[in-house]
């Protein structure tokens, strides 16, 4: 065993490793990480979108074409063959159609995990050994460790809690962990960047990526418009009684816990604390009506077990930001399960994805469908 980067390195000396490159800072990182430990390490650059021509830019998406060349500048100075790989028809398909009918049925769907489930754990993962590769990697921050006792994979929180993208990865299957490598997942973002900065890589102080790569403008409503190419109608904006409070611009222009830009004057804060899709109406509440006690999901995806054979307890997580919430988990029919929080949470909203932890092990995760308002 030998000690690089902070990271205990075991049998790490040998392989072919696919490593998805992003063009910004963690994944260069992650790259040359590897080849200093033994790695063949190829490069690659996931082509999933174009943008319109004539579309306004965000600064803080990914995907864009000084991204590509950002990641082949890094590859050529690591000198490691680099390839450009074409996933836009997959990921139109997986992703950008997912993303705006979930809105239009009044969910509120994370793309960036379908696209890892779909796009860079699913076709990359086939495309790499495809080429008789024996690993992918990225430059996501979570760890992964094999459990001698049952020979499972597990996923594990980064060590740096402030940068963990474990909440993101609970999809991932033992095939594809089994797989994977996450070199980040015991550094700290300074300590990533310090490495870029020693390696000279153009891309060392570039910021992180935020926005969702294919909405370039940032505005999703204007994007699901047209994409949809169909007129989406105004609603109203009701009370729990029904009593109509104003109206609406669209079901999917609201999510659950939503207090911003409804445009409605009251006595008192106002917050999403339902959507009836059916009537198009956005219901409206005091925050108190935000709190949810109970909750149900389904497309379970179990990391640590097989199959849960009966209730445990969890910390579950219902955003990317949000600390975990102490809970039960219950196993229901036809793979699906209720989550019952031991004190009631806010902004647990449907087409989310609920994350359950036992410490900084990830336990699995899957969709949320349904809640119901803590009364």
């Amino acid at each position: 065993m030998r000690l690089l980067y902070g990271k205990d390195v075991i049998n790490m000396s040998e392989g072919k490793v696919l490593v998805g490159m992003s063009g910004g800072v963690d994944s260069s990182t992650a790259a040359a990480i590897l080849k200093d430990e033994g790695y063949e390490v190829y490069g690659a650059t996931l082509k999933m979108w174009d943008a319109p021509d004539d579309a306004e830019v965000s600064a803080k998406t990914c995907c864009s074409l000084e991204d590509v060349e950002d990641a082949r500048a890094t590859a050529f100075k690591m000198d490691i063959p680099f390839y450009v790989l074409n996933m836009k028809s997959l990921f139109e398909e997986k992703v950008v159609q997912y993303f705006v009918d979930s809105y239009i049925k009044g969910e509120t769907p994370n793309p960036c995990i379908a696209c890892n489930q779909h796009i860079k754990f699913e076709a990359m993962l086939a495309k790499a050994l495809m080429l008789e590769m024996d690993y992918i990697a990225t430059g996501h921050y979570a760890r992964i460790e094999r459990d001698e006792s049952t020979g499972r994979y597990l996923l594990k929180k980064a060590i740096d809690h402030t940068k963990d993208q474990s909440y993101v990865l609970y999809m991932l299957r033992q095939d594809q962990l089994s797989r994977l490598l996450l070199p980040l997942g015991k550094l700290t973002k300074k300590q990533v960047r310090e490495i870029a900065r020693e390696k000279g890589f153009i891309n060392s102080s570039k910021p992180d990526s935020q926005d969702i790569c294919f909405v370039r403008s940032g505005h999703y409503s204007d994007f699901i418009r047209e994409y949809a190419k169909k007129e989406i109608p105004e609603g109203k904006f009701v009370d729990e009684s029904g009593k109509v409070l104003g109206r609406n611009k669209g079901i999917f222009e609201y999510t659950v816990g939503q207090r911003k830009g409804l445009g409605i004057s009251a006595n008192s804060r106002l917050y999403v604390i339902d959507k009836n899709v059916e009537r198009n109406e956005i219901v409206l509440g005091p925050r108190e009506k935000t709190l949810v006690k109970r909750f149900y999901a389904d497309e379970m995806n179990y990391i640590a077990f097989d199959k849960l054979q009966g209730a445990i307890k969890v910390w579950a997580k219902t955003r990317y930001s949000q600390r975990e919430a102490e809970a039960t988990l219950h196993p229901l029919e036809d793979d699906q399960v209720m989550i019952e929080y031991k004190e009631p949470q806010s902004f647990v909203s449907p087409g989310q994805s609920v994350v359950l932890y036992d410490q900084d092990v990830v336990l699995g995760g899957g969709i949320i469908r349904r809640f119901e308002i803590n009364q």
